[in-house]
C-alpha cells in the first residue's frame, strides 16, 4: 500500500506541477516542453526548492513515455511516405545529419571529450524536432510548399534518428573501437531489422484491421499499446534501445492504412506519459554543470542555429527549390528536441555520454526552442534580403536551375530509370568499399606497423608511411570510381533536364554545363558528408576535411565561372527573344507566350503579364517588388506602351501597362501572377 501511495504521490507533483507550468508557458505564446523542462526542474533534486519527486518512479514512467512517443512517430512514418519523399527530401536530411554529425564530432574533440563522446554529441544535434516544428508552424499559420517540404524532411530524419540509436549503443562497450565489434554489429543489426520489418509487415497490418472489424476503440488501444512494449521488450532482449523497437511496431502498424485512426486513439496516453518523459528531462539539468560547461552550451547552440540553416538551404536548392523556399526551410529546422533528450538518454546508459552531456543537449534544445519561432517568423524576410544581394549571375542561374530540376520530375523512360538506378547502385558500392577501406586501415595501422618495423628493420614513422601509401593505393580505385560516377550521374541526369538538339550547334551546352557543375557540387555533399561522419572517428578530422575543402573550392569556382557563362548566355539568348518581341508588336500580334526552345533551350517557354493600374508593383522599382525571391520567378524583358523593349534592372520602375516577360517553372509563374494582380482582385478572391 504504501508503495501506491508513493507513486500517486509522484504522479501528483509531477503531473500537478508540469501541468501549472505548461498553463504559464501557453499563456506567454512560448513552447509548452520549455514548462515540462521547466516543473522537472523545480520537483529535481538539483534546485534547493521542498518539491522533490521519487527521481526512480519518474524515469520508470519516462521509460514508457519514450516508448509511446516513439511508437506515434512510428505511426506518422510509413515506407509510402518514404519512398514518396526519398528522391528529395531524403537528400536533404543526408547531407543535414551528416553534415551536423561530423561538425558535432570535432567540436567534442576540440573540447577534449573521448571519442565516444564526440560521436553522441554530433548525433544529439544532428536531429531536428517533430514536435516543435508542428508547434511552431500550427502557431504561425504555416502551410504550403514550405510545411510539405520540411515535413518531408522530417520524416527522413526521423529514420536517421532510429538508425543512430540502434548503432550507437553497440560502440559503446568500453572506450575503444574494433574492426570485429563494428562489423559483428553491423551484421547484427542488419539481420535484426531484416527478420522483423518482414515478419512484421506479412502479419501486423492484416492483425490490427482485423481487430479493427470489432469496432471496439478499446480492444484496439490495448492491442497497440501491448504491441509497442512488446516490440520494445524485443529489442531490449536482443540489445537495441527500446525506442528503436516502439517505432519499428507503430511503421509497421502505418502500413495498415489506418494510421491516422491509431493516432489518434493512441493520443491521450501517449500525451501523459511522454509529459512524464520531459518532466525526467528537465529532472536531469543541474545548474552547476550548465555554469561549467556554458562555452560547450554556447558552441553547440551556434552549430545547430547555423549548421542546420546552412546545409539545410544548400540541400533543399541543390534538389530543386527556390532560394526563398530553401532559406524558409532551412531557419525552421534550426533547432533540437525530443530525439536529442532519447540519444543522451542512451548514451548516459551506456556511459558514452557521462553526465555532464545530457544537461547540454537540454539547454541548447531549450535554447534553440525559444530562437525557433523568432527564426520562422523572420525567415520570409531573411530569405528576401539574402536573394537580393545575390550576384546578378547567381540571381539567374537560381531561377533557371529550378526550372531545370523541376523537368527531371517528368516520368523517365525506362531505360533511363534501369540506367540511373545502375550508377546510383555503383556509386552507393564504391561509397561503402572506400569507407570500409578507410575505417580497417585505422585499426590495421596500430596493430602492423610496429609489426612491420621490426620485422623490415625500418624506424615506426617510415613503416607508418608505407601503410598510409598502401591504404591510399587500395582506396585509389574507388576515389575514381565515386568521382567518374557522380560525373556520370550529373551528365546523364543534366541531358535529360536539356537534350541535344538536332544541328551542328549545342545551344543547350551553357546551360547544361552549369547544371553539371552544379550537381556535381550537390554530389560532393551528398557522398563527403555522410563520408566525413563514418570516418571521422577512425581517420583524422583534418583529412577529410583537407579533401573535402579542397574538392568543394575547386567545384565552386568552376561553378562560379559556369554561372558568369550563363549570364551571357541568357543575355544572349534575350537579345533574340527581343527580338521576337518586337517582330509580334511590328506585327500586330499579341502573344502571351514564346517558346524559346529553338534559340535558348536553358530558357524555357516565356509567359507574358500586362500590368492593370491597380496592381500592387505599379510605381515600384523591382528590388523594392523582389518578385524573383518570393515567387522564384524571373522578368526577363519589358515592354511599354511608349514604344520599346527594356532589358530590366533592379532599378527599373514598373508603370500602368507595362508587359512583363517573365521564366519560371509553372508553380513560380502562378505565384507570380498572383502577386501581380490588381489589388481589387486580389483582394475580392
Amino acid at each position: 500500500m504504501t508503495e501506491s501511495i508513493d507513486l500517486l504521490k509522484t504522479l501528483t507533483l509531477v503531473l500537478g506541477v508540469a501541468g501549472l507550468t505548461c498553463l504559464l508557458f501557453h499563456r506567454l505564446r512560448q513552447p509548452v516542453v520549455l514548462g515540462y523542462l521547466l516543473a522537472g526542474l523545480i520537483i529535481g533534486p538539483h534546485v534547493p526548492i521542498p518539491l522533490v519527486a521519487d527521481s526512480g518512479t519518474v524515469h520508470t514512467l519516462a521509460e514508457l513515455g519514450v516508448i509511446l512517443l516513439m511508437f506515434s512517430l512510428g505511426l506518422e512514418f510509413s515506407l509510402r511516405k518514404l519512398v514518396k519523399v526519398l528522391p528529395t527530401a531524403g537528400v536533404i536530411a543526408l547531407i543535414q545529419c551528416s553534415l551536423m554529425l561530423w561538425l558535432g564530432y570535432i567540436a567534442g574533440r576540440l573540447f577534449g571529450w573521448t571519442e565516444l563522446q564526440s560521436i553522441y554529441a554530433g548525433a544529439i544535434i544532428a536531429i531536428s524536432s517533430t514536435t516543435i516544428i508542428v508547434k511552431a508552424f500550427s502557431e504561425e499559420g504555416i502551410k504550403g510548399g514550405l510545411a510539405q517540404l520540411v515535413f518531408a524532411i522530417l520524416i527522413v530524419e526521423d529514420l536517421i534518428a532510429v538508425i543512430l540509436l540502434s548503432v550507437l549503443p553497440l560502440f559503446s562497450q568500453g572506450e575503444g573501437f574494433s574492426a570485429l565489434v563494428l562489423g559483428k554489429a553491423v551484421g547484427t543489426l542488419a539481420v535484426f531489422l531484416i527478420v522483423l520489418l518482414i515478419g512484421g509487415l506479412l502479419i501486423l497490418p492484416r492483425f490490427i484491421r482485423w481487430v479493427m472489424t470489432f469496432h471496439r476503440p478499446e480492444i484496439t488501444l490495448l492491442i497497440c499499446v501491448s504491441l509497442a512494449f512488446g516490440f520494445s521488450l524485443l529489442a531490449d532482449e536482443m540489445g537495441y534501445s527500446v525506442a528503436l523497437g516502439a517505432f519499428l511496431a507503430g511503421s509497421l502498424l502505418a502500413e495498415s492504412g489506418e494510421e491516422k485512426y491509431l493516432e489518434h486513439l493512441v493520443a491521450p496516453v501517449k500525451d501523459i506519459l511522454a509529459a512524464v518523459f520531459f518532466v525526467s528531462v528537465g529532472m536531469m539539468i543541474d545548474p552547476k554543470i550548465l555554469a561549467t560547461y556554458w562555452e560547450a552550451i554556447l558552441i553547440f547552440t551556434g552549430l545547430v542555429i547555423f549548421g542546420k540553416i546552412f546545409s539545410v538551404a544548400l540541400g533543399s536548392f541543390f534538389t530543386g527549390n527556390s532560394t526563398r523556399l530553401s532559406i524558409q526551410s532551412g531557419m525552421s529546422l534550426a533547432q533540437i528536441g525530443e530525439f536529442s533528450f532519447i540519444i543522451a538518454a542512451a548514451g548516459l546508459t551506456t556511459q558514452g555520454g557521462q553526465n555532464f552531456l545530457y544537461p547540454i543537449a537540454v539547454s541548447v534544445s531549450a535554447i534553440t526552442t525559444l530562437t525557433t519561432p523568432w527564426l520562422i517568423r523572420h525567415s520570409d524576410a531573411a530569405a528576401s534580403w539574402i536573394d537580393r544581394k545575390l550576384p546578378r549571375s547567381l540571381q539567374t542561374f537560381s531561377t533557371l536551375y529550378a526550372t531545370w530540376m523541376h523537368r527531371l520530375r517528368r516520368p523517365r523512360a525506362t531505360g533511363q530509370r534501369s540506367l540511373l538506378k545502375r550508377l546510383v547502385i555503383f556509386l552507393l558500392l564504391d561509397m561503402i568499399f572506400l569507407a570500409g577501406i578507410l575505417i580497417s586501415s585505422s585499426f590495421l595501422l596500430a596493430d602492423y606497423q610496429m609489426r612491420l618495423s621490426s620485422y623490415a628493420g625500418l624506424p615506426v614513422l617510415w613503416t607508418r608511411i608505407l601503410l598510409i601509401a598502401f591504404t591510399l593505393l587500395l582506396a585509389l580505385p574507388f576515389i575514381i570510381g565515386i568521382i567518374r560516377m557522380a560525373r556520370g550521374l550529373g551528365e546523364m541526369l543534366a541531358m535529360q533536364a536539356l537534350p541535344k538538339e538536332n544541328g551542328d550547334f549545342d545551344l543547350a551546352a551553357a546551360p547544361r554545363r552549369a547544371m553539371i557543375v552544379a550537381l556535381q557540387l550537390g554530389g560532393v555533399l551528398l557522398i563527403g558528408g555522410p563520408l566525413l561522419a563514418i570516418t571521422s572517428p577512425f581517420i583524422p578530422f583534418y583529412v577529410g576535411a583537407i579533401l573535402m575543402g579542397i574538392l568543394l573550392i575547386g567545384l565552386s569556382i568552376a561553378f562560379w565561372r559556369s554561372a558568369i557563362n550563363l549570364q551571357g548566355h541568357v543575355k544572349a539568348g534575350a537579345e533574340v527573344l527581343l527580338d521576337k518581341i518586337k517582330t509580334s508588336m511590328d506585327g500586330k500580334k499579341e502573344k502571351n507566350e514564346f517558346e524559346t526552345q529553338e534559340f535558348l533551350p536553358g530558357l524555357g517557354p516565356v509567359f507574358s503579364f500586362s500590368l492593370a493600374g491597380d496592381s500592387a508593383a505599379v510605381e515600384k522599382t523591382l528590388t523594392q517588388l523582389n518578385l524573383r525571391a518570393f515567387t522564384g520567378a524571373n522578368i526577363i524583358a519589358i515592354t511599354r506602351k511608349t514604344g520599346g523593349v527594356i532589358v530590366p534592372s533592379g532599378k527599373e520602375v514598373l508603370h500602368e501597362g507595362d508587359k512583363l516577360f517573365l521564366t519560371g517553372t509553372e508553380e513560380s509563374l502562378e505565384l507570380a501572377k498572383e502577386m501581380l494582380q490588381p489589388k481589387t482582385s486580389t483582394a475580392s478572391s
